[in-house]
Parts: C-alpha cells; sequence; structure tokens
C-alpha cells in the first residue's frame, strides 16, 4: 500500500504490515465532510496527506473552529466516540485534498496492548487535541477578535505552506463563531496597516505579517 509511505516514521514494521490488511484507503477531496455531527464513528482516520478542520456547532448553530489535523496525525475526538461507540460531536472537514487510513475499531484495542508504536500515537493525539483545545479556549476568554483573527490566517498559512490563502470572508466568520461583517473590517483594518492584500474569496499576507504587531 503506497499510503504507508508516509507513515513509516511514527509506526513500527510490524503494525506497517497491519495496516497493510486490516485498514482502508479513502480519498477525500477539499471541502467534502470526512465526518458530521451526530454520525456514529466506526473507525479511526489517520491522516497521510493533506489538513483536516475539525469544528463543533454550539446550542444556536453556529461552528467554531477547534483545531487542525496534519499529516502523520489523527483526531483525538474522534478516537473517543470510536471507542465509546458514541455519536459524533464534532465535523471533520478537508481543508484541502486528504489521503488517508481508516483503522477499523475491532482492532484498535487490540493494537494498544500489542504495539508501543501505536500506543504513543493515541497516547499522543490525545495529548496534542487537548492542548490545542485549551489554546483554543484561552484564545475565546482571554485575546480580543482581532488577536484570534491574526492566530487563524498564521494557522492557515502554516497548513497550507502558502502566504496565499485560499479562503472567503463568510469562512473565517464561521470557524471563529462571529459575523462576516466584523471579520471584514477587521481584514481591511489589516490591509491598511499593510500587513495583507484582500481579493475575491483569497487573503494573501504580507511579509509584514506577525501576530506580535
Amino acid at each position: 500500500m503506497e499510503i504507508l509511505e508516509h507513515l513509516k516514521k511514527i509506526f513500527e514494521p510490524k503494525l506497517l504490515e497491519e495496516f497493510e490488511k486490516k485498514a482502508k484507503h479513502v480519498s477525500v477531496k477539499a471541502g467534502e465532510t470526512i465526518l458530521d455531527y451526530g454520525q456514529i464513528v466506526r473507525s479511526m482516520p489517520i491522516i497521510a496527506k493533506g489538513v483536516v478542520k475539525v469544528s463543533r456547532m454550539d446550542e444556536d448553530g453556529k461552528e467554531l473552529l477547534l483545531y487542525y489535523v496534519n499529516a502523520q496525525e489523527s483526531c483525538a475526538m474522534t478516537f473517543t466516540c470510536c471507542m465509546e461507540q458514541f455519536p459524533s460531536e464534532i465535523k471533520a472537514t478537508a481543508e484541502e485534498d486528504v489521503e488517508m487510513l481508516t483503522v477499523p475499531i475491532t482492532v484498535m484495542d487490540e493494537w494498544l496492548m500489542k504495539y508501543s508504536s501505536w500506543k504513543s500515537f493515541v497516547m499522543g493525539t490525545i495529548r496534542n487535541r487537548f492542548n490545542e483545545m485549551l489554546h483554543t479556549i484561552d484564545q475565546i476568554a482571554f485575546q480580543k477578535l482581532d488577536e484570534r483573527l491574526k492566530h487563524y490566517l498564521q494557522q492557515k498559512s502554516i497548513n497550507s505552506g502558502s502566504k496565499l490563502l485560499n479562503v472567503s470572508h463568510e469562512e473565517i466568520a464561521r470557524d471563529l463563531a462571529t459575523s462576516r461583517v466584523v471579520i471584514s473590517r477587521l481584514l481591511k483594518k489589516l490591509e491598511n496597516d499593510e500587513l495583507l492584500l484582500l481579493y475575491r474569496n483569497q487573503i494573501k499576507l504580507l511579509n509584514s505579517f506577525s501576530l506580535e504587531d
């Protein structure tokens, strides 16, 4: 399985052989939903290529970006829902074209006891995602929206490997749980401060863009 080449650095050879036999290779196009609210999770995804956006919806129907899942990572909330067979409380969307392996729940417990690299991967995933959610909570509680916006744009740039971001004002507003009008105003201010350039459904970060500004 060619996709396993992307995972050789984190899993031991015997476990890679198990992946070959029991995991499923799945391709998802950018913008497609991988996991939706209320869906029963029957397998755990491991991202080999691409980026996945994980969001949560509040009681008013507003979505809030929780974190991104990058290559050689997985989603801790998917893992917990999978193990307990709970309906999903998050939505996972392909930020760009994604190649991933899905591991059936029938082998996950067995692998925890059998393979040290799998146990390390699962524990590391839970720890890292928990820290990222704490960071999101801190941003909401203690940071102004303009600071959250700059962090958001920086993370988008890191994930895509480009300073030209293909994102609309509406999408940003949805991810940050605010209105498009507010986001447009803040982006215009950043453009006036010569930190970025605004195009139709695109934003270009300039070299002067910095979180310390």
